[in-house]
């Protein structure tokens, strides 16, 4: 079972999957059990962000200053999504009390 996503969780993504960028869109294809995962345009954002390691908190800022989002529901869908992604096992994740 994945960690639990807070604000000031690292996430970046995991090395087990190939990805590619599909015209401001991306796939993704874990390499475990081979699931696909086709991202639309700001999901594709977001992945692209978490090729190197980051806070969920710089994430959904960064997506909040890029996109007209209201910064709390911007919070929410990005802790969201990349909870699923953790889930899937698609990103690796440190919590404070993992360091």
């Amino acid at each position: 079972m994945a960690p639990t996503i807070s604000g000031t969780s690292v996430v970046v993504a995991a090395k087990d999957q190939v990805s590619s960028d599909l015209g401001g869109e991306a796939a993704i294809l874990n390499l475990k059990n081979q699931a696909y995962y086709r991202l639309n345009p700001v999901a594709a954002r977001v992945w692209q962000l978490i090729r190197t390691p980051r806070t969920a908190r710089e994430i959904w800022e960064a997506v909040a200053a890029e996109y007209d989002v209201e910064h709390d529901h911007c919070e929410r869908e990005v802790l969201a999504f990349l909870q699923k992604l953790a889930d899937a096992g698609l990103v690796d994740v440190a919590n404070e009390t993992d360091v």
